[in-house]
């Protein structure tokens, strides 16, 4: 018996039926069973029917009905394939190990949750959470409830309720997905403890960021603060940054040991080389914001945003000297990543990999100016001489797949911020640095933030405060640290282009920011070779550090998060592999940690 919706040679038969005359009635009208079949049949399918000469009603009729069979064959022969490639994929990713999914032990560790995210929750004087709205956040958490979090509404903080901020959709971290390794399935190392000597570099590293978000990156080399932070970082006892020879310089400041991410300019070439989309024009110059324009520098403000108030006054002037330029420095990224579609910067960079480094109208559109990686089965131009890629492995299937991991990212490390690592923020530890000043509390800092870095004694001195100054009013947004989403979807994103292109391509004509026009144009640079794929790293690298820079993640946030977006990524490009049909040895790529695998 056939399964419900499946068709059958009834089906067929109420067809013939729906055609609406008989052999013989046909004839007799003057009308031929033939032309009826061929004009109903072509009308549904052009091609169920094909004759060379005409046939007698019966032979039209049993060779559509062969033709009909033949089809409902094949189609239900490839819907069983279908199937088992689905449930062979099911099959392979429930087979992936449980990872332990371990925290820092801060939770357990402080009564008082001093190591926790708390934000948007009521906090006491000093800022420390309430114990009662914390318990509560824990106990929604633990049932996963959707109404529990909703319960969650008379332990915010925020006294004006038209300003409060709601938790940023706790309820993702329980979401699943249809395509890669499920979310629970995937793990980060534990967050540097609060009172580590780890977690006091990245705290000495993010108070050395909002320091220098006015320097060019291009002018590091030699301004003194850059090279103050370089050393004061060179001699802390466990910061982790890319270093030369031992010590931080003012090539590897702020940067990841990514291969590519410390070699020329700071910026990635995909940042700055516009770009069409269709037969518009993509400027990569951004609206930039006024110098100094820093936030959060008292502590009734800082703690009035704890409780998840929005500020009053959300806007950020526009630097009016040039309101329009490149990317240029701290002040500019933060901007860059305050607004951006989270994917954004990737299918831009696809764009540019696509178009190539210009925009020449004399040259045809549809030949593609970076290589293809070169498993791709079209070759590196992207066709053969009879066939060219299009839906599978050319331009839209490119354009697709390099957004289409950028949620199964999100939901992966929102499982890890709220449901295990729970990690407060780093504007929330300069509230506790602060609180020390001023004999409101005292916490378990270590010693190298607190008198083997020079940092705070200039934070001090430039803002009269130990809070972290913020780039964003708001702060950062209102969920746990660790780790962090754009870093995440960056991660991911870029491995898809890593397996699309042939990485080892080197840009032609590469350029830096002109910083005697204030960022307005490009010129030429001058160094070691940039390539495709160290420049997707640091592309990666500069969405996820400018977070940092603005204040609200930490180091181990953005790199932790951005090796978690490439297993993401990784899993769903073998999920992929078998839905081609063309001869196809696997996607290969350059992992964050340099080895090379084919998936």
């Amino acid at each position: 018996m056939n399964e419900p919706g499946t068709p059958s040679s009834l089906s067929r038969r109420n067809f013939l039926r729906r055609v609406g005359v008989s052999g013989a009635a046909a004839a007799g009208g003057g009308l031929t069973l033939t032309s009826l079949l061929e004009s109903s049949a072509h009308a549904q399918d052009p091609g169920l029917f094909r004759t060379e000469r005409p046939l007698s009603a019966s032979s039209a009729a049993q060779q559509l009905e062969e033709n009909l069979t033949r089809r409902t064959g094949g189609a239900l022969q490839r819907a069983e394939h279908a199937y088992h490639i689905r449930v062979d994929a099911a099959r392979a990713e429930r087979r992936v190990p449980i990872p332990r999914h371990s925290d820092n032990g801060d939770e357990a560790r402080y009564a008082t949750r001093l190591g926790n995210y708390s934000k948007g929750l009521r906090h006491q004087a000093n800022g420390e959470v309430d114990p009662a709205a914390y318990n509560a956040l824990l106990n929604a958490i633990r049932s996963a409830r959707f109404s529990d979090f909703e319960n969650l509404a008379p332990f915010l903080g925020c006294a004006d309720t038209a300003r409060q901020r709601p938790l940023t959709n706790p309820q993702s971290a329980y979401a699943f997905d249809l395509e890669g390794t499920d979310s629970h399935q995937l793990a980060i190392r534990p967050a540097p403890a609060f009172a580590s000597a780890e977690e006091a570099g990245e705290m000495a590293e993010v108070y050395w960021m909002a320091l220098l978000r006015d320097v060019n990156f291009d002018d590091y080399a030699t301004d003194p603060t850059a090279q103050a932070a370089a050393n004061d970082l060179s001699n802390l006892s466990d910061f982790r940054g890319p270093k030369d020879n031992g010590r931080v310089t003012t090539q590897t400041l702020f940067r990841d040991v990514f291969p590519g991410c410390t070699t020329g300019p700071y910026i990635s070439q995909f940042l700055l080389r516009s770009t069409a989309f269709g037969a518009q024009f993509l400027d990569q110059r951004i609206q930039a914001r006024a110098a100094g324009s820093d936030y959060m520098l008292n502590f009734a403000e800082w703690l009035e945003v704890q409780n998840g108030c929005n500020p009053a006054n959300m806007a950020v002037p526009t630097d009016t000297q040039a309101p329009v330029r490149f990317i240029r420095n701290g002040r500019d990224i933060s901007h860059y990543v305050r607004l951006d579609v989270l994917y954004q910067a990737y299918f831009v960079a696809a764009l540019n990999l696509i178009n190539g480094v210009t925009l020449n109208e004399t040259t045809s559109p549809f030949i593609f100016r970076f290589p293809f990686d070169p498993g791709n089965p079209y070759g590196a131009e992207g066709s053969t001489l009879a066939q060219a890629a299009f839906g599978t492995f050319g331009n839209p299937y490119i354009m697709t797949m390099v957004t289409e991991p950028a949620t199964r990212a999100l939901k992966a490390i929102w499982f890890q911020k709220w449901e295990v690592h729970r990690r407060l923020r780093p504007e929330a530890f300069g509230g506790r640095v602060e609180a020390m000043r001023l004999n409101l509390g005292s916490y378990p800092i270590h010693l190298d933030l607190l008198t083997r870095s020079s940092v705070l004694g200039m934070t001090l001195a430039g803002n009269g405060t130990y809070l972290l100054p913020q780039a964003f009013p708001e702060g950062s947004p209102t969920h746990p640290s660790y780790g962090s989403g754009h870093a995440t979807v960056a991660g991911a994103c870029v491995t898809i282009l890593k397996a699309m292109f042939d990485e080892s391509t080197v840009i032609p004509s590469p350029m830096q920011i002109n910083s005697a026009d204030g960022g307005q144009t490009l010129i030429p640079y001058q160094g070691p070779d940039l390539t495709v794929g160290g420049e997707l790293n640091k592309l990666a690298s500069n969405i996820a550090t400018g977070r940092n820079i603005a204040g609200v993640h930490w180091r181990t946030d953005a790199v932790e998060a951005m090796r978690l977006g490439e297993a993401v990524a990784i899993s769903m490009l073998q999920d992929a592999r078998p839905t081609c049909s063309e001869p196809f040895g696997g996607f290969s790529l350059t992992k964050f940690d340099g080895t090379t695998i084919t998936v």
